[in-house]
């Protein structure tokens, strides 16, 4: 591919619901660009962007992709995305790196929930709305109905969003568009006059574009006010600018598998989405001064450079993706990781399109690029020059709201297990990893049951690592809600020295959090000084067992105030062994309940599911905190038991078409309810008893 300047490039990403053909269309701009001699098919599992295997088998794109392409003297930066909620990590990383949107929107199915999310993470995007556009999709599918969808678009994304283009027929008679700005009609390579039974549909809608453009300029507007008709040149020139500003989002129509449409389409790319000199500076933080500092999009400029994903690839190991904000960077090079304050060996850049890697020399302000094998840098990180050390804002991952335990199965994964779960982690931050020290599981946690089934079967193929997964043990804990005092006396005769330790310990509940404490308030020398240590570890290991189902005792403060020893036959063993013993008559007296995690979790939904919300978390002893209406949503806050909503993901997606999103926190431990508690107990003896 040629050299491009800065202004003649176009980075954008494809969003849309999974399904409405993303893949597809970027398949057919590239056909179109002869980027690619075969148009590739989805089901065939032989496009450019979705190669991976996990994509080919599932039919589903899983990564973001760069599918970059030449049209008329252009490079457009094309980023395929998946639809699919469960990988959103995926589509936060393009949509922070991209300076335009084009939104695919099946011509049968209509405006779906996940065009409606990935249309919110265009409008928060680094405190800006990317400018966009709409390709309407699948003319020639079944029940294809292009004005009903554009009813749909302008009800649910904003009366802004105008057509460009209409289609010529529907469904099995799809024959071709007609352009409202050149009006003209485009039957395969055939351009013509508008169908008769179109024209005044045409004249209508040209006639709203035409309004629409106006506005963005003095002149135009006079010029329309006065009833003079806006040449083609001027709609184009009002389009861009309006465009850009937000003000309309111009509509388009055709099929990508039946590759019409899509030369329009990297028209409209070129003609309507922003360069990154039109795009503007960006903001910077000099990580020595800590002074924010203004960068414009010029290749002579100070290096800027964001990561903004990580993939292993097999052939060349570690791939950085970088989008590069200023400067240039250059192959055979060595930059500042201002994140990790160190630096990083640059070998040979490549620019992506799908697998297939094309080495090239240097990577240009306003150009995405790849390199391999950096040590240290990591998703979100900022590459510059070590003199001016600048800090791009990174990207912001969701939550995770699903967790598994993961448990090798044999002892050679579990040699390789921590590593493996890093590298998943890498390259995809929107999954985490942690031990759970209450449980002793190692826990992973995403986005979805799909994202998890997905990371576990990488693990597998990349790094030959066999897992099982289940849902995480629920970390319950025990305590008292009286106090009580217990005296154990452990004496022993043996030959020789004998086993002499005597204490009394006193028991008393503590507010909730406090944990377990070990106090003691011995006089007269009772118990001596250097045996108290040992007293104090017996009590101690004592607490990690309760007396209910065997889970650690908390909230909790254990006082030795008396005792007794023997000069010959006492030890630190005998007092350990007696404070142990004293412990558990004491937790036996104290009335001893389970207590259980609960979370602090907070749903969003369309106003039309609260009342289904609300009766589900009822159901799942929840306690709603409160409820705050945010223009058609309600944002519900509630408290409930974290066994309760463990897979909240797969309930909330069911109960609201994919709608509803939600995030949780620890917040503290309750008591559990009578019933359920001896549920758990059960369970815990049934446990204890298959491992015996």
């Amino acid at each position: 591919m040629p050299q491009h300047t800065t202004e003649q490039m176009r980075n954008v990403v494809l969003l849309s619901h999974s399904g409405a053909g993303k893949t597809s269309l970027a398949e057919a701009m590239l056909y179109s660009a002869e980027a690619i001699t075969r148009l590739g098919k989805v089901d065939q599992g032989n496009t450019t962007s979705d190669y991976d295997p996990d994509e080919v088998k599932r039919k589903i794109s899983i990564y973001l992709s760069m599918v970059p392409c030449e049209w008329k003297g252009l490079k457009l930066n094309i980023i395929d995305t998946p639809g699919y909620p469960d990988f959103v990590g995926e589509v936060k990383a393009a949509t922070r790196v991209a300076d335009g949107a084009v939104f695919a929107v099946c011509a049968a199915s209509g405006v779906e929930v996940g065009t409606e999310l990935t249309w919110s993470y265009a409008d928060e995007e680094e405190g800006r709305s990317i400018p966009r556009l709409i390709f309407v999709n699948k003319m020639d599918r079944e029940n294809a109905d292009f004005f009903k969808v554009l009813g749909d678009i302008q009800q649910r994304l904003g009366k802004r969003c105008l057509p460009v283009m209409l289609p010529i027929g529907a469904q099995d008679k799809f024959e071709g568009v007609v352009d409202l700005v050149a009006m003209k009609s485009f039957i395969g390579e055939q351009e013509g006059e508008i169908p008769d039974s179109l024209k005044q549909q045409a004249a209508e809608y040209r006639e709203k574009l035409a309004e629409a453009v106006a506005e963005t300029d003095d002149n135009l507007i006079n010029k329309y006010l006065d009833g003079e008709a806006l040449s083609d040149d001027e709609v184009r020139t009002g389009l861009k600018l309006a465009t850009v500003r937000g003000q309309v989002v111009p509509v388009l129509v055709g099929s990508a598998t039946g590759n019409v449409g899509a030369t329009m389409l990297l028209d409209a790319i070129c003609e309507y989405m922003p360069s990154p000199v039109d795009a503007g500076p960006v903001a910077a933080v000099n990580a020595q001064s800590k002074a924010e500092e203004s960068l414009s999009p010029d290749p002579t400029g100070p290096l800027a450079a964001l990561v903004f994903k990580t993939s292993a690839d097999p052939y060349v190991g570690k791939l950085t993706y970088f989008r590069v904000y200023s400067g240039t960077l250059h192959s055979d090079s060595t930059v500042w990781n201002a994140n990790r304050e160190g630096q990083e060996r640059i070998g040979q850049l490549y620019m992506l399109r799908g697998k297939a890697q094309e080495p090239v020399s240097s990577v240009i302000a306003g150009d995405v690029g790849a390199v391999a094998k950096l040590v240290q840098t990591e998703t979100g990180d900022t590459l510059c020059g070590k003199d001016r050390p600048l800090l791009l804002k990174s990207i912001e991952f969701p939550n995770p709201c699903m967790s598994v335990a993961v448990h090798p199965k044999t002892k050679a994964d579990l040699d390789k297990l921590g590593s493996s779960l890093n590298r998943i982690v890498e390259e995809d931050p929107s999954l985490t990893v942690s031990r759970d020290l209450d449980t002793m599981e190692t826990v992973l946690s995403g986005m979805g049951e799909t994202q998890l089934d997905v990371a576990m079967e990488k693990m597998q193929r990349k790094f030959g690592v066999e897992v099982t997964i289940e849902a995480p043990k629920v970390p319950y804990k025990e305590t008292i809600t009286a106090q009580a005092n217990a005296e154990y006396k452990h004496k022993k005769q043996t030959g020789g020295h004998g086993q002499y330790g005597h204490v009394f310990l006193d028991l008393v509940p503590m507010p909730k959090g406090s944990g377990a404490e070990f106090a003691e308030r011995v006089v007269g020398g009772s118990v001596p000084k250097n045996y108290i240590p040992a007293v104090e570890k017996g009590v101690m290991e004592a607490l990690k067992e309760g007396m209910l189902a065997k889970y650690p005792v908390t909230d909790i403060q254990v006082t030795l105030y008396d005792g007794s020893y023997h000069a010959v036959d006492s030890s630190e063993m005998a007092f350990k062994i007696a404070a142990s013993h004293a412990i558990k008559k004491g937790l036996a007296d104290g009335r001893p309940v389970l207590l259980e995690p609960i979370v602090k979790i907070k749903i969003t939904v369309p106003d039309s599911f609260t009342g289904d919300i609300i009766g589900d978390l009822n159901g799942k002893r929840a306690k709603v905190l409160g409820m705050n209406p945010q223009g058609g949503w309600n944002v519900i806050e509630a408290h409930a038991p974290l066994a309760e909503v463990q897979r909240y993901a797969i309930d909330l997606r069911a109960m609201t078409q994919g709608r509803g999103i939600f995030e949780t926190e620890f917040s503290h431990y309750e008591e559990v309810p009578p019933h359920v508690s001896q549920k758990i107990i059960a369970a815990r003896e049934q446990e204890k008893a298959e491992k015996s």
